[in-house]
């Protein structure tokens, strides 16, 4: 079984409950699954749940190169010399990160608002990228994108692979047998 599920903000990758936090358990009421790879609190989109150790570690090695899709609304708009460093890999304090694809982009025409809004700043515009990756350091595109001057606000995991967030609203799951 495959589960795709789109993680609201502040919830948690974990089906534990926390005292005034949201976990998995709160929206996935399927035993035995597990999340194959994970996402912060602070980050949105899609996570990918299966019952299926084989196929947890297929999606989760780096070894198997399995694209990831992200949108980051990052503070400020990036110029060409950040969006080269973000493709040719930025050096982190576990290690360089391999080269990412990155590019500006519009805000995704089918974004949903986020509860609570980012925070909004008169004077400082944003802009959002697209970044796509085939690694999954811990935290690694908010610490890329601070690394070469412009902050992440909000972030989005859009795909895995083949998969996708296409028309599955935020906390609603599409299930695979």
């Amino acid at each position: 079984m495959l589960i795709l599920f789109n993680k609201p903000y502040g919830v948690l990758c974990q089906f534990r409950p926390v005292t005034g936090k949201r976990t998995l358990k709160d929206f996935i009421a399927r035993p035995g699954v597990h999340a194959a790879g994970r996402l912060d609190a602070d980050s949105e989109g899609l996570l990918i749940l299966t019952d299926d150790g084989q196929q947890q570690h297929r999606i989760t090695d780096p070894r198997h190169k399995l694209p990831k899709t992200y949108f980051a609304q990052v503070e400020g708009i990036p110029d060409e010399a950040a969006l080269k460093l973000l493709r040719g890999g930025i050096p982190l304090n576990d290690g360089r990160t391999r080269p990412a694809e990155a590019d500006l982009t519009d805000a995704p025409a089918w974004l949903w608002p986020r509860d609570p809004p980012v925070r909004f700043r008169k004077h400082i515009p944003t802009a959002w990228l697209s970044l796509t990756l085939h690694e999954g350091k811990n935290r690694q595109i908010r610490r890329m994108t601070a690394a070469v001057g412009y902050p992440t606000l909000r972030l989005i995991r859009y795909r895995i692979g083949h998969w996708t967030l296409r028309e599955l609203p935020p906390g609603s799951l599409r299930e695979y047998t």
